[in-house]
């Protein structure tokens, strides 16, 4: 029996770690980076101050 516990307790850590992971990459992605973007299009170019 204990071994099924052992085996729910890993599969729960590797659970708990992927949720982790992903919730910091998807923070990452969302948070505006500091500093200037510089787009270059058909309009020109563009600079805007974040």
């Amino acid at each position: 029996m204990s071994d099924h516990r052992n085996i729910l307790y890993f599969l729960l850590g590797i659970l708990t770690a992927a949720v982790v992971v992903l919730g910091y990459n998807f923070y990452q992605s969302k948070k505006q980076p500091d500093g200037f973007q510089i787009n270059v299009g058909p309009n020109g170019v563009k600079i805007e101050g974040k």
